[in-house]
C-alpha cells in the first residue's frame, strides 16, 4: 500500500525551507517535487495570483483562480503568500524571507532580481547559506538571453520537434506542456545540488538554469543527435517514429484496434519471432522467403505482408488484449491509454497511485501519487494554498509585522 504521511514520519526534505516566487510551470513544478517529499515551500505569488490561477482545466468548465487543476497540482504541500517583488516594500518582505532560507526559485527574466536590488550578490548578504536557482529561457547571458518562448518554440530550438511527428511530414510536437513540467524535473535536480553543498559545506551558490540548454542536452532525442554531431560531425538521420517509417518489416509506431490504439516497439530480431508466436504464424518462418533469417526482415518486399497481419489482429482485439497477449510472449506492445483509462488503471489503483486531497472551495479530487516511494522518509499528500493565505502567519508570526502593517501593505499592493 502507498505509503502517506503518519504522525512522527519524518519527511526526506523535513529541514529544507524554500521561497518560491517564480512563476509558471517549471518552476514550480521544481518546487511541488521538494514540497512533496517535506519541504517548507512558501509559495510566493503577486498580489493578483499566479498567472496559472487562470489556466485549467477547472471542475465543471467554471473559471475560477482557486480551482484551477493546473494550479493546484502545482502547489501541492506549499504555505502561500504574496508580495510584490518590484516595489520597495515588497522588496524588503522578500529579503526577510530569504534570511532563514535554503533555496530561492525565481524566473523573472535575465537581470530583473539584481534592478530590484535582489541580485545573487546583494541577497547572499543577507543570507551567505543561500541557494538562488534563476530559470530563464535561455540562461542569463550568452545571444540569445532576451528570447522570450513558449512551449512549442522551445521545444522546437531545443531539437526534440525535428524528430517528432508523422515519417515524410512536418514536425509535430507533443501534446500539452511536457517540456515545461521535465525542465521543473531537471531544475529540482539542480536544486537540491546547491541545497546539499549548502547544507554540508555551509557555501551558497547561484544557479543559472537555462530551459533552452536543458532541453538540448536532455535523452529525449535532442541530447544523443548532439553528441552524434559533436563527435562524426555529422548530421543525424531524421527517423520519425511510425508503421511507413520502414527500418526492418518488424511492425512499429501506433497501430488500430477494436476500442482504441496500442503502441509496438520494433527491435530486436528475436522480437519478430515473439510477434509471430502472438499472432500464431510461426509457420512463416518455414517458408522459402522468409529465409535466411534474420536477413528477411530487411526485405522491404515483405513488409506490407506483415503489416496486415498485424494490422488484421490488433482490430479484432481490444488494447487491453493486445497488450496482455503480446506482453505474455514477450513482445513489447502496451495499450495507448486515454486519461480515463489511467485513471482506471487496475495497476495504478492497486497500488493506491491517485491519492484524494480535499481544497475548501474547489473540493476534493483525487491527484497523481508520488515519483517514488522511499520507505522510510515518505512522500505526504497537501493540498495547495488560496491566494494570500498564510500572509498573516508568515508576515506577523513569523517576521514580526503587525495585523496593521499587514492591512498597509495590502492597501498600497505590496501584498
Amino acid at each position: 500500500m502507498m505509503q502517506q504521511q503518519l504522525a512522527g514520519d519524518v519527511l526526506a526534505l523535513s529541514d529544507v525551507t524554500v521561497v518560491d516566487i517564480s512563476t509558471g510551470i517549471p518552476g514550480s513544478f521544481c518546487s511541488k517535487l521538494l514540497a512533496d517529499f517535506g519541504a517548507d515551500v512558501i509559495k510566493v505569488e503577486p498580489p493578483q495570483g499566479d498567472p496559472t490561477r487562470s489556466l485549467g482545466p477547472f471542475p465543471g468548465d467554471v473559471p475560477h483562480p482557486e480551482k484551477s487543476g493546473l494550479f493546484l497540482h502545482l502547489n501541492t504541500n506549499k504555505r502561500g503568500v504574496t508580495l510584490d517583488p518590484s516595489s520597495p516594500s515588497g522588496q524588503v518582505l522578500l529579503r526577510r524571507l530569504v534570511g532563514n532560507a535554503d533555496l530561492l526559485i525565481e524566473s523573472f527574466g535575465p537581470g530583473k532580481m539584481t534592478d530590484w536590488g535582489l541580485g545573487y550578490e546583494e541577497l547572499a548578504k543577507v543570507n551567505p547559506r543561500l541557494v538562488v536557482l534563476s530559470i530563464s529561457n535561455c540562461g542569463q547571458w550568452g545571444p540569445y538571453k532576451d528570447f522570450k518562448l513558449s512551449e512549442l518554440t522551445l521545444y522546437a530550438l531545443g531539437g526534440t520537434l525535428h524528430h517528432t511527428g508523422i515519417p515524410e511530414r512536418e514536425p509535430v510536437k507533443m501534446a500539452l506542456t511536457v517540456i515545461q513540467f521535465q525542465m521543473g524535473q531537471v531544475a529540482a535536480i539542480a536544486a537540491m545540488a546547491g541545497v546539499m553543498v549548502s547544507k554540508w559545506q555551509g557555501v551558497g551558490q547561484y544557479i543559472d538554469f537555462s530551459l533552452f540548454e536543458a532541453q538540448a542536452g536532455t535523452i529525449d532525442r535532442g541530447g544523443i543527435n548532439i553528441l552524434t554531431s559533436a563527435y562524426n560531425n555529422r548530421q543525424p538521420a531524421i527517423v520519425r517514429a511510425g508503421p511507413d517509417s520502414f527500418r526492418t518489416i518488424q511492425p512499429g509506431g501506433v497501430y488500430p484496434c477494436a476500442d482504441g490504439y496500442v503502441q509496438i516497439t520494433s527491435g530486436r530480431p528475436e522480437w519478430f519471432k515473439r510477434m509471430l508466436k502472438t499472432l500464431r504464424r510461426e509457420d512463416l518462418l518455414l517458408e522459402e522467403r522468409y529465409q535466411p533469417f534474420p536477413d528477411c526482415l530487411y526485405r522491404a518486399d515483405l513488409k506490407d505482408e506483415i503489416d496486415a497481419l498485424v494490422f488484421e489482429w490488433t482490430l479484432q482485439h481490444t488494447k487491453r488484449e493486445c497488450q496482455e497477449l503480446a506482453q505474455a510472449n514477450e513482445w513489447p506492445i502496451t495499450a495507448v491509454s486515454t486519461m480515463e483509462d489511467l485513471f482506471t488503471d487496475p495497476h495504478f489503483r492497486g497500488r493506491n497511485y491517485f491519492v484524494p486531497i480535499s481544497h475548501p472551495i474547489a473540493g476534493e479530487f483525487e491527484y497523481p501519487g508520488p515519483p517514488a516511494l522511499p520507505a522510510e522518509t515518505p512522500w505526504k499528500p497537501g493540498r495547495a494554498p488560496l491566494l494570500g493565505e498564510h500572509n498573516q502567519e508568515i508576515y506577523c508570526t513569523q517576521l514580526g509585522y503587525s495585523l496593521e502593517d499587514l492591512g498597509r501593505m495590502r492597501e498600497q499592493g505590496v501584498i
